[in-house]
C-alpha cells in the first residue's frame, strides 16, 4: 500500500512537467541563475526539490534518475539497482532455501519409525553476495548445522541379538568403503559366513576388525559388549568368549552424519574404544524424532514460503507500477 501510494504521488508530481524539462535537468542539473548551460567540465548542480534532500542521496532521487535515464534511452547497470531488485532477490532465495528446509523436516518425519535414527537439525541465516562489486545483496541460506544425538525411546524385543547403547556412546561398524562408522542400535544377525552384522548389513567391529562367529547353539551379548557363545555339542553351562564389540564415546562436536545415514568422525580417524560404554540386549532404540515438533516446523516453513511468494508478487506489482510511471510525459 505504501509503495503504491508513493508511486501514485510520484506520477502526480511529474504529471505537469514536460519530458524535455526532465531530460534537461537530468543532463545538466538545475539551470544556473542566468539560465545558461554549465560550461564544459563544470559539474552540474544537483537538483533539490522543496522538502527533499539531495536527489542522489534519497529514494526520490533513485526513482528520478530511473525515470530520466529511461526517457533518454541511456540506463546504466548501476541505475538498475533499485530496492525492488533487492526485495525480489531476497524473496526468491528465501523461497528456494525454504523448500530445502522443508525437505530436511520431511526426511525426519519419514524416519520416525526407523530404529536408531537421529534427527537432522536445520537453520537459516543471511549471507552477503560477494563478487566483483560491493556486496549490496544478501541471500538466505539453509544449512544443517548438526545432528541431534540425544537418546531415543527404548523398545523391548526380547531377542538376544537386539542390542542398543544405554546412555552416551556408539557401536562401531564397518562402512562399505572400509572405514569405521558408528550406530546407536543394531538388530544383530549372523550371515552364512559367520560374520556378525548390524541391522543395516554392516559388519560389527570387534577388537581386531569385523567379528566372526563360529558355529554355535546360542549367542549372548554382555553389558560391556562381550560376545559369548555355546559351541555345537557343548554342555549348556559352558560358554566361550569369542570377541568384544567395539564401543566408543567420542565428543559429539567431532561427529557428523554422512549421506549413508551412518555417523562418522569429521577427521576420518577411528575413535578410541571406551570401556565405560554399556549396551543392553533384548532392546532396540527408537527414533528420537518428535512428530509434533516436526509437523509444527513444516507448517511454519509453509507459511514462510507463502510469505516469500507474496513478496515476489509485491515486487512484480511495484515494477509494473514503476513502468507505468516511466510512460508519463
Amino acid at each position: 500500500m505504501v509503495l503504491a501510494a508513493s508511486l501514485d504521488w510520484l506520477a502526480g508530481l511529474f504529471a505537469g512537467v514536460p519530458a524535455k524539462t526532465l531530460l534537461r535537468i537530468a543532463a545538466f542539473g538545475n539551470p544556473a541563475p542566468d539560465n545558461r548551460r554549465p560550461r564544459f567540465g563544470e559539474p552540474p548542480q544537483k537538483p533539490v526539490f522543496p522538502g527533499f534532500s539531495t536527489i542522489s542521496e534519497s529514494w526520490f532521487g533513485t526513482c528520478f534518475r530511473a525515470c530520466t535515464a529511461t526517457a533518454s534511452g541511456k540506463r546504466s547497470p548501476v541505475q538498475r539497482r533499485m530496492t525492488v531488485d533487492k526485495m525480489l532477490y531476497v524473496a526468491m532465495t528465501g523461497a528456494s532455501q525454504n523448500a530445502l528446509a522443508q525437505k530436511a523436516h520431511a526426511n525426519n518425519l519419514a524416519n520416525i519409525s526407523t530404529n536408531g535414527f537421529q534427527r537432522d537439525l536445520e537453520q537459516a541465516r543471511s549471507m552477503p553476495v560477494f563478487g566483483d562489486s560491493f556486496p549490496a545483496r544478501a541471500f538466505a541460506m539453509t544449512e544443517r548445522p548438526a545432528t541431534d544425538f540425544s537418546e531415543g525411546p527404548m523398545i523391548e524385543t526380547g531377542r538376544d541379538l537386539d542390542v542398543t547403547v544405554t546412555g552416551k556412546g556408539f557401536i562401531a561398524v564397518q562402512a562399505p568403503d572400509g572405514s569405521e562408522a558408528y550406530v546407536r542400535t543394531g538388530s544383530l544377525n549372523i550371515d552364512a559366513l559367520g560374520v556378525l552384522r548390524a541391522g543395516n548389513g554392516m559388519p560389527v567391529i570387534g577388537n581386531g576388525g569385523p567379528i566372526a562367529i563360529p558355529p554355535e547353539q546360542k549367542v549372548e551379548v554382555g553389558a560391556d559388549g562381550t560376545i559369548s557363545i555355546r559351541s555345537m555339542g557343548e554342555d549348556p553351562r559352558v560358554m566361550a568368549e569369542v570377541d568384544r564389540i567395539k564401543l566408543v564415546n567420542p565428543d559429539s562436536k567431532g561427529l557428523t552424519k554422512g549421506l549413508d545415514g551412518l555417523i562418522h568422525t569429521k577427521d576420518g580417524q577411528p575413535a578410541a574404544a571406551d570401556v565405560n560404554v554399556r549396551v543392553v540386549s533384548g532392546f532396540l532404540e527408537g527414533s528420537n524424532v518428535n512428530a509434533v515438533e516436526e509437523m509444527t516446523s513444516v507448517l511454519a516453513l509453509s507459511r514462510q514460503f507463502e510469505l516469500h511468494v507474496k513478496m515476489m508478487n509485491a515486487a512484480k506489482e511495484g515494477d509494473e507500477a514503476m513502468a507505468r510511471v516511466l510512460q508519463i510525459g
